[in-house]
């Protein structure tokens, strides 16, 4: 493993080598071909810059978090807050809106940066690429370094992709999506970037920070001069004062390169519980900035249980399967973010059906394609004004469903749902009423070591029984076990579950799949012990296994 300090007064160095920018940073992982177009002297000192205003502030917004997943552990329920009633009152502002690019979102393709993919996205016919750097992306060194050259090379219509069989891959389609970038979450850091601040200590550098710098300093003017802009898809908010750390961050960077404020566009996924009540208020701490809201379905109803796990067996929810977007607490949810989205001018943006076709088997392909038109047909019907998906093929599937609802506008926002009421208690509701099953406690193990298992490899997304798995889905299953085992559920033929019935699980998972000299099964079953049958429970279980196994290897 090499080791760089950088300095501002050194040329662009040959491979293996970089050049520095003052005492600030220090760059610890490799450096590979062309990772110098990355990490220039002038972008490290940007990032360093973002460290020294803002990382004081990440690091109290997380002390909020723990303190607030606390409260609710100790019987405090979320509320509509009384000190923000002002905010929500008011019926005079709105968010700024889409930005050059963005007027029409009714179908965006999700998925991670490596050329591959990057390639596939641009040509998918999408109206809009998630660029994602957090959920769908290992955070390998190489990963984070490399998808901010596949981005790189894709603004500025140079990417293009050789695979190990000699196949070649370019952008072909004359009108590429608008390119949403999602960075990392509040909570991740990347330990391959240290920071000493001005009381001279070190530490890892914020993930979100890193991926957002980077991206913003190489990106931002070449995306502006392209007719579109510098946008983002900020992840994992749990409150209004973290939206507005990010629109300081926002406002401090387009001064730094001499961008006009508002340039920027953010639109946030709404995937916690504590952010699920102060929706109008992230948009207001946005709104110089603001495009929208999503609604992030797989994390959302992770952070119930997270929230939730100690809270007894009424917050227990049944089989992963049976938690659908139909069921009350569910559509509350929905609901009251395309009304919150619409009454302040912003996009609501659905979320993504986790089925995926399989060109191998015409009737997996065929269920597929029925559960998504069935999900995005009901999110049109809703008034959402686009969708996500994961796969090209889903694409004229959810663009149907929402031809069929705007025809020719763009959006529907004019749409403002003023026919909703949602009451704390509905968001609370999680009461569904179907039983845990054997097959489902063996479904969650089995799934998430194998994604587990992938990620350590450095896949973020990965294709497991015909459905789409990422690391909100993955945390779905362990924290559904580790809820279980703790509330000592039975499955539906009365079987204690236990963390001896779960061990008998893991050992007949390692035993299912087909093992190589080089698979992390090991590692993954040694995460996942970790994160779904210990005492404590890990906040996420990606800095329990980035923390053991991504950090040294890559």
């Amino acid at each position: 493993m090499s080791t760089a300090i950088l300095d501002d007064t050194t040329t662009r160095p040959a491979t293996g080598s970089i050049p520095t920018a003052g005492p600030d940073v220090e760059i610890t992982g490799p450096i590979r071909e062309r990772y110098e177009e990355i990490l220039t002297p002038e972008a490290i000192r940007f990032v360093a810059e973002l460290h020294h205003r803002f990382a004081g502030r990440r690091h109290d917004r997380l002390a909020d978090r723990m303190r607030r997943r606390f409260e609710i552990g100790n019987g405090r329920d979320p509320k509509f807050r009384k000190d923000t009633a002002h905010v929500r009152e008011d019926a005079r502002w709105q968010v700024a809106g889409a930005g050059p690019g963005l007027e029409d979102r009714r179908v965006e393709i999700t998925g991670p940066t490596d050329p591959k993919m990057t390639i596939n996205a641009l040509n998918s016919g999408a109206k809009v690429w998630l660029a994602d750097q957090e959920d769908a992306t290992s955070p390998t060194w190489r990963n984070v370094i490399e998808g901010q050259l596949s981005l790189r090379d894709a603004i500025r219509g140079e990417l293009t992709y050789t695979s190990p069989e000699g196949k070649r891959y370019e952008v072909t389609a004359t009108e590429t999506p608008t390119i949403v970038m999602r960075p990392r979450g509040w909570h991740l850091v990347e330990k391959h970037i240290r920071f000493t601040d001005r009381l001279g200590r070190q530490m890892a550098t914020s993930g979100s920070l890193v991926d957002f710098g980077l991206y913003f300093f190489h990106n931002a003017q070449a995306l502006i001069d392209s007719g579109r802009g510098p946008y983002f898809y900020i992840a994992k908010l749990e409150s209004s004062e973290e939206a507005r750390l990010w629109d300081d961050v926002f406002s401090f960077s387009e001064e730094y390169l001499g961008i006009d404020h508002g340039t920027i566009r953010a639109t946030v996924l709404i995937e916690t519980l504590p952010a699920a009540f102060e929706m109008e208020e992230i948009l207001f701490e946005l709104r110089d900035h603001c495009a929208g809201l999503n609604a992030g379905r797989w994390d959302y109803i992770f952070s119930i249980i997270k929230n939730y796990r100690g809270r007894g067996a009424r917050f227990v929810m049944p089989d992963r399967s049976e938690v659908t977007m139909t069921v009350p607490f569910m559509r509350a949810y929905t609901e009251l973010l395309v009304k919150t989205c619409h009454k302040r001018g912003a996009h609501a943006i659905g979320g993504m059906s986790a089925f995926i076709p399989n060109r191998r088997d015409a009737e997996v392909t065929q269920r597929a394609m029925e559960k998504v038109s069935a999900d995005k047909h009901r999110e049109a019907g809703d008034g959402f004004d686009g969708t996500w998906v994961a796969h090209p093929d889903l694409i004229p599937i959810a663009r149907a469903e929402f031809d069929a609802v705007l025809g020719d506008r763009p959006n529907q926002i004019d749409r403002k749902r003023d026919d909703v009421k949602v009451k704390a208690a509905d968001l609370l509701d999680v009461h569904i009423g179907r039983p845990i099953t054997a097959q489902g406690v063996h479904d969650n193990v089995s799934v998430a070591i194998r994604y587990i298992e992938a990620w350590l490899r450095g896949q973020g997304a990965v294709a497991i029984d015909n459905l789409m798995e990422d690391a909100a889905t993955a945390e779905i299953s362990r924290s559904q076990v580790w809820q279980w085992i703790h509330q000592d559920r039975t499955t539906e033929d009365g079987t204690p579950i236990t963390r001896e019935y779960v061990e008998q699980l893991i050992q007949q998972t390692l035993a299912e799949v087909p093992r190589t000299a080089t698979d992390r099964f090991d590692d993954a079953a040694e995460v996942f012990r970790e994160v779904s049958m210990g005492d404590d429970f890990p906040t996420f279980l990606t800095t329990v296994a980035y923390a053991k196994f991504l950090t040294d290897e890559d």
